[in-house]
C-alpha cells in the first residue's frame, strides 16, 4: 500500500509540469530542471520577451514561437525561434521585426526520481542552441562564441526532487555553461516552485538562474492543455507566455 501511494504521488507531479518559455524547453523561467514531460508530449507556444529576458544580442521586446516533443519518456527535443527587429534604411524601409533567430534544443534524463533510492533526485544533461554556427566545419559546428549565431547556447546539468508539502513543492539546482563573451553563462542556478494544494492549477516561481533573480507564475487551464506562464526577470521586468500541451498516446 506504501508503494502503491508514493507511485500514485510521483504520476501526479507530471500533470504540474511546465515550460521554460524563453527556450521553449522544459524548466522553471529561465534554469533549467531535471523535470520531464509525459512521453509523446507535444508543446506548441509563444511568448512576448522584455529586453532584458533575452540575450543581449537584442536590446528591444522581442517575441519567440516553438514547438517541442518529448520522444520517449527520457529525450526532449525543441525548435525555437525568436524575432529579430531591423531597419533597412536604403531602401526606406522602417524599423520591424524582418527576420528570426532559430535553435534547436535537446534534454535528456540521465537519472529517473528515486530510481536507487527513496530520495534520489532526477537528473538531466542538456542544452539550448546546440547547433551555433553557420559553418559546418568540424571545428567550428559546435561553437559558442559571441562571434557565431548561438545567442541561446547553453549546456547544463540539472537535479530536481520533490515533495509533499501542502501541495507540491519542487527543488532544483543546475550547473549552466556557454562560452559565449557577450552573455556568458558559468554558475549554479537554484531555484524552486510550489504548486498549493487548495489549487493545484497554479504554480508560483522563484529562481536564481545564475545571473540574476526572477519569479514568476504559472496557470494551468484545460486539464492542463492550455498555460500561462507570467515572469519578472530580476522580479521587475514583465515577459508573458502561453503554450498548447497535448500527449499524443
Amino acid at each position: 500500500m506504501k508503494r502503491f501511494r508514493i507511485f500514485v504521488f510521483l504520476s501526479s507531479l507530471s500533470l504540474s509540469i511546465f515550460a521554460q518559455f524563453p527556450y521553449g524547453t522544459t524548466g522553471l523561467l529561465h534554469m533549467p530542471t531535471a523535470d520531464m514531460q509525459r512521453d509523446k508530449t507535444f508543446m506548441l507556444g509563444g511568448s512576448y520577451l522584455h529586453e532584458q529576458a533575452t540575450p543581449t544580442k537584442w536590446d528591444y521586446p522581442t517575441y519567440n514561437y516553438y514547438i517541442n516533443i518529448t520522444m520517449f519518456p527520457f529525450l526532449e527535443v525543441g525548435y525555437t525561434c525568436t524575432l529579430f527587429k531591423f531597419a533597412m534604411p536604403g531602401m526606406g524601409l522602417p524599423e520591424k521585426y524582418r527576420n528570426q533567430d532559430r535553435q534547436f534544443s535537446v534534454r535528456l534524463r540521465a537519472i529517473k526520481e528515486g530510481q536507487f533510492w527513496q530520495h534520489m533526485p532526477a537528473v538531466v544533461v542538456g542544452s539550448n542552441d546546440v547547433l551555433t554556427s553557420a559553418s559546418f566545419k568540424a571545428n567550428e559546428y559546435l561553437e559558442t562564441s559571441s562571434l557565431g549565431n548561438g545567442f541561446w547556447n547553453r549546456w547544463y546539468l540539472a537535479a530536481t526532487k520533490h515533495f509533499n508539502f501542502y501541495g507540491e513543492l519542487g527543488l532544483h539546482a543546475a550547473y549552466v555553461y556557454n562560452n559565449r563573451s557577450d552573455y556568458p553563462l558559468n554558475g549554479m542556478a537554484l531555484g524552486t516552485n510550489w504548486s498549493p494544494r487548495f489549487h493545484a492549477q497554479l504554480n508560483i516561481m522563484a529562481e536564481y538562474d545564475s545571473r540574476r533573480l526572477n519569479c514568476g507564475l504559472s496557470y494551468r487551464i484545460w486539464k492542463d492543455h492550455i498555460n500561462i506562464v507570467t515572469e519578472l526577470t530580476e522580479c521587475k521586468y514583465p515577459s508573458v507566455g502561453v503554450y498548447f500541451k497535448v500527449h499524443l498516446k
